[in-house]
């Protein structure tokens, strides 16, 4: 019998918590270059195609055209990312995909190139990652929103238990959400839209009353899990 998750539903415009993490736990960022070579790759196919004119030529040889270096394929317009975080040994994106092969094309370009990179910057062989990566297709309103929350709280107790550093972990789009940072591909206005508006938060229990983003996440403490175990999320 299949695993759970592993086989997936696809979409069109549906919400999608993704998820995977390193063969046998190990980690998969081993320093602060790595966290950036993945996020590279992230801006790289969720961005838009600069202009044909200012895409790179290569140097022609003598009474040679010059001839322009063919343009990465992005997945921008067909796959958007709303939040995301890399841990040392796992990650978590939280996506809305226009087409119904926009998470298969992301994760195929994510998942190949960063695996040669890291194979080869630490002369290894082998997968990985742990198996393919998981697609949870989100179903409700809370189920988005907590998921949003859950993700960001991630860096938690690698941050030493203390809230106030979450804005500063710099592998999660939490910095974006607080506006210290403005990434142009991490689409967070969908998220946002819930709250300041002095509705109702879909999931808050009793007496909550969210009037920010910042405090929906944070004043969580003392309740949340880590373990993901409502959502099948890889443990940490």
């Amino acid at each position: 019998m299949p695993r759970k998750n592993s086989l997936k539903t696809y979409v069109e415009g549906g919400y999608y918590h993704i998820y995977n993490r390193g063969v046998e736990k190990r980690n998969i960022f081993l320093d602060d270059r790595d966290y950036k070579v993945l996020l590279h790759f992230l801006k790289t196919y969720l961005s838009p195609l600069p202009p044909k004119e200012d895409l790179p030529q290569r140097r022609p040889e003598i009474g040679v055209t010059p001839v322009r270096i063919r343009p990465i394929k992005t997945v921008h317009g067909v796959i958007s990312l709303l939040a995301y975080c890399l841990m040392p040994n796992h990650f978590h994106l939280l996506v809305k995909q226009e087409a119904r092969d926009g998470i298969s094309r992301l994760m195929n370009r994510i998942g190949t190139n960063y695996g040669m990179y890291f194979n080869k910057r630490y002369e290894r062989v082998g997968p990985l990652f742990q198996g393919v990566y998981k697609a949870v297709l989100i179903d409700n309103e809370a189920q988005f929103l907590h998921l949003s929350r859950y993700i960001h709280l991630n860096p938690y107790e690698i941050e030493g238990g203390d809230f106030e550093k979450l804005v500063d972990y710099p592998y999660s789009s939490y910095g974006d959400y607080l506006g210290v940072r403005n990434t142009g591909w991490v689409k967070t206005d969908e998220i946002l839209s819930y709250f300041g508006s002095g509705g109702s938060i879909p999931g808050a229990k009793a007496g909550e009353d969210h009037h920010s983003y910042q405090s929906f996440v944070e004043d969580f403490k003392g309740e949340y899990d880590l373990t993901g175990a409502t959502l099948d999320a890889p443990e940490g």
